[in-house]
This record gives C-alpha cells, structure tokens and sequence, in this order.
C-alpha cells in the first residue's frame, strides 16, 4: 500500500481495514511495492508492525521499525496501492504472484495487474459509454464529430486527475489533444459525456462478485468530476434494479479473477470503472447506511 503517512483518517478505506483487523487482535504489518524482495525462492518485504489507529496521536499510528517477514507466513495479504500503475507496481504483482497460491491476497496480484481500472470494463460494451483508447489523431477527430461533447482522460488516472470535458465548440479541444500526445507515452481515453452525472457518480462496492453497499458522488457546481478527491459531495443511495442488473452481469467474471473487493462507477446506468487496485468508500458508506463493509470483508476473508 501507499505510506501510512499519506493516508486520511476520516474518510480511507485501507485504514478502515486496519481498524477492523486490529479490533480482532490481527498481527498487522505493513509494507511498500519498493519494500518487496525475492530471495531465494521466498518473497520477502521490509515491513512495520502497526500497533495502534488512534485519532487522537499524531501520526494517529504508532508502529514498529523496518523488519524483514517472509511473506509466505501471512494469512492474508492486502494489495492496497493507488493507481497510477509504475514498474514498481508492476513488478511488486510479479513478486507477489510467486506466493498468490498459497497466500490469500485481496485482490489476486496477477488479476490486478491484467484488469487496469479504465481497460477493464471495455469487456462488458455495451454496459459502457461510446469509449476510444488511441494515439490516432484521425480516430481522434472523427469521434469528437460523431459525439460532439465528450470526455478527455488519462489511462492509468486516478482520483479525477486529469479529466477534462470539452464541448462541441470548445476551442481548446486541439490544444488539450496536443498536450495528451507530447507529454504521454501511453495511449489516452476519450468517452460521449454523460450528461446524467449532474445527477451524481454512483460508487458500488462489490465483495466477492455481490454488491454490498453503495455512495452517490455529487459534482461541485463549477466542475464535471464528482470525485471525493476533488470536491465531489458523498450524499447517501440505494442500489437500483438496473445497477443490480450490471453488479450480476460482472460478479461472476470478478470472482473467476480472484478480485474480491471491487469498486465499480456508475454514471446514468452506464458504467465508468471498475476499481481492482484500491476502491475506497468504506467510510462515506457506513457513514450514509451504516454498513461496516471492512467488518464484512474480513469476516468473507476468515
């Protein structure tokens, strides 16, 4: 996962973990991609002991110095790093897959790698916007003519960073494109807009290929991104039939995967993402409805 350091008290879902694993006297330890060793055969990581979450210390966690743990000897390992993807991302889920068969590891490191948040979810089309992933300036240009307003983002984004919505008249469109082109090795994605996302981002929780709770994102009122990271409004929602409708259509893929804890983004009955490496919204969710999802995945996991 990311530095504890980093990380929000109030509203982080992986510290919502950690509360409940130490709730139960769980042995938690914490560790870095960069952390991850292979020696010998064993997969190894520096790692801290945390001993406490307490809002009340500052750092609000007290823990151990760096000590070496064979990673076999876990019972359950936590892949917890937010996107976006770096080759020491990708080489930690190289290091990890060598001991997935004997380790639970939520979610399965060589899935996680093979289902990227925006890539994922183009294998279920026609729950999807009209969606392109190119370099292609032509593709480029013909799918602004065809769906006039559309969306801009980055691949491997997270968080609402990067996103940009440009009309039909837009002028900046070619200056945008040109700054997607030069500055970034990897393709980009361009998406119809939705105009449904006035009405909010719907956030779906699914563990084990079930939907378990759920948050709606509501944008600020100068911006399109309903993300919590840049100013969306978390506000309480039911899961609805149709919502449910695309939850069954995807559980039965996720649990083949052995991705288990899912976050999935939902725009007007169309699906946005499907989050493998890091879904949040454990707090917002039992803030809103009162359901302890950390409480119920680790009993699913135990």
């Amino acid at each position: 996962m990311d530095p504890v350091e980093v990380l929000n008290l109030e509203d982080d879902t992986t510290v919502a973990i950690i509360e409940e694993c130490l709730l139960r006297n769980y042995n938690v330890w914490h560790f870095l991609p960069k952390n991850v060793s292979y020696i010998d055969g064993e997969v190894f990581a520096h790692s801290k002991i945390i001993f406490e979450i307490n809002k009340n210390i500052k750092p609000f966690f007290k823990s151990s110095d760096l000590i070496s743990k064979n990673l076999r000897e876990m019972d359950i390992i936590f892949l917890r790093q937010d996107p976006p993807f770096d080759m020491s991302y990708i080489t930690s889920t190289y290091l990890l897959e060598y001991i997935e068969k004997e380790v639970k590891i939520i979610n399965r490191p060589s899935e996680v790698r093979n289902a990227p948040e925006k890539l994922f979810l183009n294998r279920w089309k026609s729950l999807t916007p009209k969606t392109i992933i190119t370099k292609n300036l032509n593709e480029i240009n013909s799918f602004r003519k065809k769906h006039k307003n559309i969306i801009l983002k980055p691949l491997y984004g997270n968080g609402g960073n990067g996103i940009f919505f440009l009309n039909q008249n837009d002028k900046n469109f070619n200056s945008l494109v040109e700054v997607f082109l030069d500055s970034r090795p990897e393709h980009f994605i361009m998406q119809e807009y939705l105009p449904d996302i006035k009405l909010g981002d719907k956030r779906i929780i699914l563990i084990n290929g079930k939907p378990e709770g759920a948050i709606n994102r509501i944008p600020s009122e100068d911006d399109i991104r309903a993300n919590l990271h840049v100013g969306g409004k978390a506000t309480r929602t039911n899961i609805s039939n149709k919502e449910m409708k695309i939850c069954e259509n995807i559980g039965p893929e996720l649990i083949k995967r052995g991705l288990v804890l899912v976050g999935i983004d939902i725009i007007g009955n169309k699906l946005t993402e499907i989050n493998v490496t890091s879904p949040t919204g454990f707090r917002e969710i039992k803030k809103f409805s009162n359901i302890n999802l950390a409480e119920k995945l680790i009993n699913s996991l135990t």
